[in-house]
């Protein structure tokens, strides 16, 4: 054999004998996953060691805290009693959208080179619609603008909304002739102005991927008109202010003269009653005090 064949020879030694061939390696199947809300979650976790033959395993769900799922041997918290784990493998029963989160597994084999191996699993709990809040006046002055509100915050992922009106879908689609706007992702609609055929049975309604869509009852909005227009109404309040205001410079103006003369009266008696003055004349055309 020559120097090269003996020299590979010797290299494929001591990779076999090698500390790296006693490293402990953690892999999951699945990163990330999607399940509907009530089902069951398996969280994916594999692990292998050359040495240890009794790793100690931990799940962890991370978040603004880190809270343990399962540690020494048993589930904590409220995964206590609707979990189950192989190997390193843990179901969760029944989760709900409080289960959404980024878990954490942990495996420790003390007798491997690399004793130390985790992985992370995302889970995501599908939520389907549900029964939508609505916001809706009951009456609106007709000219005026106008929104109603449609909200369904347990949805994941979040929902498209739709508004109904006498049970016909509105459009939301932005054309000429169409004097509202809908957010189908806010549930939004916007009436700049309404109009007396705007009244009406309004009503919204929520879908998503998950499940079946769900609306709301229907709310009455009435707008009302009135024989005047608005700009009648405003010029007619802002003259009956100015009427107001002369009507009150005329009553007060002469009101005030009247006060002064009981003033000078009030001083003229106090003088006299003194002994300071014994005879004076008052004249209304001027504000001096005369003694005859």
């Amino acid at each position: 054999m020559d120097s090269t064949g003996i020299l590979f020879l010797t290299l494929l030694l001591l990779l076999s004998q090698s500390p790296a061939s006693l490293s402990l390696t953690v892999s999951t199947s699945e990163a990330k996953m999607e399940v509907h809300e009530n089902t069951d979650a398996v969280l994916s976790c594999q692990f292998k060691t050359e040495k240890e033959t009794n790793p100690r395993i931990e799940w962890k769900k991370k978040g603004k805290d880190i809270h343990f799922v399962y540690f020494d041997g048993k589930f904590t918290g409220s995964f206590a009693g609707r979990a189950k784990i192989e190997g390193a493998t843990v179901t969760l029963h029944a989760v709900t959208q409080k289960d959404s989160g980024l878990y954490r597994c942990e495996v420790s084999a003390p007798a491997d080179h690399t004793n130390l191996g985790e992985v992370n699993v995302t889970l995501n709990v599908l939520v389907p619609p549900h029964t939508p809040f609505c916001e809706v006046p009951s009456s609106v002055l007709s000219g005026a603008g106008v929104e109603l509100h449609c909200k369904d915050k347990l949805s994941v992922p979040p929902p498209t909304f739709l508004w109904y009106k006498d049970n016909k879908a509105l459009s939301a689609t932005h054309t000429p002739n169409i004097v509202y706007s809908m957010d189908t992702d806010t549930g939004t609609l916007k009436i700049k102005s309404v109009s007396k055929a705007d009244s009406g049975q309004y009503r919204c309604e929520v879908s998503n991927r998950v499940g079946a869509s769900k609306s709301s009852v229907a709310h009455h909005m009435k707008v009302i008109e009135y024989p005047l227009s608005m700009t009648t109404l405003i010029a007619g309040a802002v003259g009956l202010f100015l009427l107001i205001l002369i009507c009150c410079l005329d009553v007060c103006l002469p009101l005030t003269g009247l006060l002064q003369k009981g003033m000078c009266k009030d001083y003229l008696t106090k003088k006299e009653s003194d002994g300071v003055l014994h005879q004076m004349t008052w004249h209304p055309q001027s504000p001096n005090l005369n003694p005859i």
